[in-house]
Order: structure tokens, then C-alpha cells, then sequence
């Protein structure tokens, strides 16, 4: 799955993902040829987005009873709600999965899925916002890392997905925690990261009392540091300056070295930018958009100044 990045040719992208457990940007060929997941650090991307309409990202359907792999759009459609065109929705079974614990249709492939073991965690982002989430046991690595999160926990093991989501329900009420956090609030919270000491805080104090309602719920608690992956440190660190990319990524033509990723954010250097700043943006805005990649391409040159001072 080690693919370099094409020199050229017209894609709709899917964003960025760690399945491979370093950042990819996975593209689906308007060919109709197999998906290329190519890694992003310390790789140039140039590309153009080829127009302003919204691409279908496929579907996701299951390799074996416990994992999942991401499938392109066999006809490369426009998009329609959630992302998909309406065939892929159709034959996606993986998008009942978030309200399996509900009740409702449950196909037999993602009960299968859904009864093997899968952890509750807890994951801080820059601003010290922290949120709680599930992951199965074959993605307990990925999913954190595609999270963005600065500082995470695991809390517990459950013995299927139904388990693991009352949890996450019940911890959600109880605590007044989000399950979502928007892509724009980790990218502004990176961009404004002076020290880690609030999110630090800010986690220790929801994992306290974290494992304290699951206590109450008997569930015994086994937290679990995350290791926050090597590609994030940069962006990670609150001394490495950034300023925001002054320029929309979904639009328009594009050139920057990727120096740092932390989920599908990054920190990326630009042709002859000299003492500039790195630039700090969200590479997962692309995902829908049709890019045409070449080295020709580069971004326009902008004014900006430090998000940091």
C-alpha cells in the first residue's frame, strides 16, 4: 500500500487517513483504476482543484468479519447528501453503525464487525477541548491518530460495539462531554497553541472524572496513554511558529512541502519561502474536491502574519 504520489493525472480525493498508520492521502483515479494511498510528510504537493462541485467519496465495506477498507465510487459521482452518491449510500452497510446500539437495521456483516472487542477513549485537543469517542480493537491505533488530538486516553475495553457506545452515551451525559469536535475548531486551536499546560489540565480533569462515572456505572477503568505519532510533533510542540495558509485549499492551484501532520492537519512549507513561517492548514478540506496534481502548480504568494505573536 506504499504508493508515491502520482506526477500527474485528475482525482477525487478522500482526505487524509492513517490506516496504514502513518498520514496518506487517499485518491481515487477518475480512470476508475484502484485507489492510491500516498504518504504526505515530507513530500511536495502540487495540485489544482479542478472545479467547485463535490465529488463522491464512496463507501466503506467489510475485508473480513473485524476490519473495514475503503471503497471508490465505481462510477466517480457527483455527490449527493453525507458525501455519496446515492448508489454508494445504498450499499454502504457501515453507515448504520453509529446508531447500531439504537436498534433498527443492523446487516449481518456489521454485526459481525460490531461484536468484536472495542475501546472507550478520551482525546484533548490544542484548546484544551476534550471529547469522547469509540474505536474497534483493529482500529484502536487509527482512530486516535486521525482524531488531531494533542493528548489522549484510552479508558476502557468493551466486549462489542453496542457495549462501547451505551458507554460513550452514558459518559456524554453524565460529564457534558461532545462527541464531535469541527474540523475548523482543531485547526484555530492549533493555530493558537502557546503551551500544552491547559490541555494537560483540561485532560487529567476529564479522565478523573471519567473513570470515576464509570466506576458508578460498574465498569472498571484501565486507562491507557496514547502515543501521539512522530508525524505530529512539529505541530505538537507550542514553540514551532505557524501562521494560517492565507489562501483556500479547496480552490484554486496549490504547491507546499508537508513538514508535520496531526490528523489531517499540517504544517507545510512553501516554494521559495525563505524565513516564512510554516503554514498551518486542512488538508482534509479536499476531501470530495477533484484535484489535478503536477509540480507545476504552486500557491500564490501572500502577506501574512505569525498566529502565534
Amino acid at each position: 500500500m506504499d504508493q508515491a504520489l502520482p506526477a500527474s493525472g485528475t482525482y477525487v480525493c478522500h482526505g487524509i487517513t492513517w490506516a496504514s498508520g502513518d498520514p496518506r492521502l487517499l485518491l481515487a483515479p477518475v480512470t476508475g483504476a484502484t485507489l492510491v494511498y500516498t504518504p504526505v510528510t515530507g513530500r511536495r504537493l502540487g495540485y489544482q482543484v479542478s472545479d467547485t462541485s463535490r465529488w463522491c467519496t464512496g463507501r466503506y465495506r467489510f475485508a473480513d468479519r473485524v476490519r473495514v477498507e475503503a471503497v471508490a465510487c465505481p462510477d466517480r459521482a457527483p455527490a449527493e447528501a453525507g458525501g455519496q452518491c446515492a448508489a454508494c449510500a445504498g450499499r454502504d452497510d457501515f453507515r448504520f453503525a453509529h446508531r447500531f446500539h439504537s436498534g433498527g437495521h443492523v446487516p449481518d456483516a456489521l454485526a459481525a464487525y460490531m461484536a468484536q472487542p472495542h475501546w472507550l477513549y478520551l482525546a484533548t485537543f490544542a484548546d484544551g477541548t476534550t471529547k469522547i469517542g469509540t474505536a474497534a480493537e483493529p482500529r484502536k491505533r487509527s482512530r486516535l491518530d486521525e482524531q488531531g488530538a494533542v493528548i489522549a486516553t484510552y479508558l476502557a475495553q468493551s466486549p462489542d460495539g453496542r457495549a462501547v457506545r451505551f458507554l460513550e452515551d452514558a459518559l456524554t451525559r453524565r460529564l457534558n462531554l461532545t462527541q464531535t469536535v469541527r474540523a475548523a475548531a482543531k485547526l484555530t486551536a492549533l493555530a493558537e497553541l502557546r503551551d500544552l499546560a491547559s490541555a494537560r489540565a483540561a485532560h487529567q480533569q476529564n479522565l478523573n472524572r471519567a473513570t470515576e462515572a464509570l466506576s458508578g456505572l460498574n465498569v472498571p477503568a484501565t486507562p491507557e496513554p496514547w502515543t501521539p505519532p512522530g508525524e505530529g510533533e512539529l505541530l505538537r510542540t507550542p514553540g514551532t511558529g505557524r501562521v494560517l495558509y492565507p489562501h483556500d485549499p479547496r480552490s484554486g492551484e496549490h504547491g507546499l512541502t508537508v513538514l508535520s501532520c496531526l490528523g489531517s492537519q499540517v504544517l507545510a512549507s512553501l516554494d521559495g519561502d525563505g524565513g516564512q513561517l510554516p503554514y498551518l492548514l486542512d488538508l482534509g478540506a479536499l476531501k470530495g474536491r477533484r484535484i489535478v496534481l503536477g509540480a507545476q502548480f504552486s500557491s500564490p504568494p501572500a502577506a501574512v502574519e505569525s498566529a502565534l505573536f
